[in-house]
């Protein structure tokens, strides 16, 4: 799979994050500070990764940023993202269930490595639903974007 990754600080999960990535076998595209001379503002590389998605250059992304919620904000402004902030690997299962979230947001602060295994392990391992009602929500939140202007 091909994954967009940004964070806005060179911090050591996020390079874990990097590393646990590949390990599971995916292609990697790094934003912000993990890219040398690249925009490290939260702003800016999240919404560089969300893009990617959107655009189909990556299959998904992880944003990251000290709280994790300007990451998230800003993936979310990207039409055709649906970025959900997970601290724990039961919101991460329900965010890709529920919502077929396509980019993963965290917390650079409230993230450890083991909690952040246990976050990817839900997020990749869930599907999303297949509900009627599950696949109705998520198409709504398709029509809202049709309303906004590129970020």
């Amino acid at each position: 799979m091909r994954i967009s990754v940004s964070s806005d600080m060179d911090e050591p999960v996020a390079r874990h994050l990097l590393a646990e990535l590949a390990r599971r076998g995916h292609e990697v595209r790094a934003h912000g500070a993990l890219r040398p001379g690249a925009d490290p503002q939260w702003a800016v590389c999240s919404a560089a990764a969300a893009r990617e998605v959107a655009e189909g250059a990556a299959d998904q992304a992880v944003v990251c940023c000290w709280t994790g919620t300007g990451a998230s904000i800003a993936a979310n402004k990207v039409p055709g993202v649906r970025a959900a902030l997970c601290t724990d690997a039961v919101t991460a299962d329900g965010a890709r269930r529920w919502n077929d979230a396509n980019v993963l947001a965290l917390s650079l602060r409230l993230t450890s490595a083991p909690v952040l295994t246990e976050i990817l392990d839900a997020w990749f391992a869930a599907e999303p639903s297949q509900d009627a009602e599950d696949r109705q929500n998520v198409a709504r939140v398709g029509r809202l974007d049709a309303a906004r202007k590129d970020f």
